[in-house]
């Protein structure tokens, strides 16, 4: 999954994405409302962690112009301010949920997983190509009976190159949802999983099922 944090307080910045990519999600942050803004109107995210009181614009004023825009990504309000009526005008404005700081972050996580299942039962729950199987609400990998045991990036590589099966994924493409959108995607580490992932599931007597397309990216395909 893919989230975006803005959120102007840069310890709880770092701890908030340290914890969302810990558990495998690829985050993107903003530390001003007007960025998060540009980003949150310009990217695909599963759900936005919004700070209220954030410089140039703020959280209230960000997620009514994404709702103005019809941009109906899920928004929890993570913020100090705690009165009803802070509670009251967010989710009036179109937030979907708000925790009130100091937080638990397994709390956090905890309702970040129900927003984005809200509504969204037609969201897969599993991939195939071939007999490689990744199921994502259990997190687990097989190919034929054989478990396949992945780091959380491995995963969420997979995960993406499963959903594109068949398609050319470029590294700029892999970069921006699987590390993020300020990851360097000249750096050696996207071949580096990449070769890590064929070495977990290209078992022995398997057919590969990662291409590379040398000077454009990779493809995965369902080999018969």
């Amino acid at each position: 999954m893919k989230v975006l944090i803005v959120e102007d307080e840069k310890q709880v910045l770092n701890f908030v994405k340290k914890g969302f990519k810990e558990h495998g999600f690829c985050v993107d942050t903003a530390m001003d409302g007007r960025e998060g803004f540009f980003l949150a109107a310009g990217e695909n995210y599963d759900c936005i962690v919004l700070d209220i009181m954030l410089p140039n614009l703020d959280g209230y004023e960000m997620v009514q112009q994404l709702r103005n825009k019809e941009i109906k990504t899920p928004v929890i309000f993570l913020t100090a301010k705690d009165t009803v009526e802070d509670k009251v005008k967010g989710l009036e404005l179109g937030g979907d949920d708000y925790l009130v700081k100091p937080f638990s972050f397994s709390e956090l996580l905890a309702r970040v997983k129900a927003l984005t299942r809200r509504g969204k039962e037609e969201r897969k729950t599993h991939y195939q190509a071939g007999n490689l199987v990744l199921d994502i609400s259990k997190r687990v990998v097989k190919r034929g009976e054989k478990a396949i045991s992945l780091t959380p990036t491995e995963f969420t590589l997979l995960q993406y190159l499963l959903k594109h099966k068949g398609e050319v994924v470029t590294r700029t493409m892999i970069s921006e949802n699987v590390w993020g959108y300020d990851f360097d995607s000249m750096t050696n580490v996207i071949d580096v999983h990449i070769t890590n992932l064929r070495k977990k599931i290209d078992l022995e007597g398997e057919k590969p099922l990662i291409r590379t397309l040398r000077g454009v990216g990779y493809v995965l395909e369902d080999k018969k």
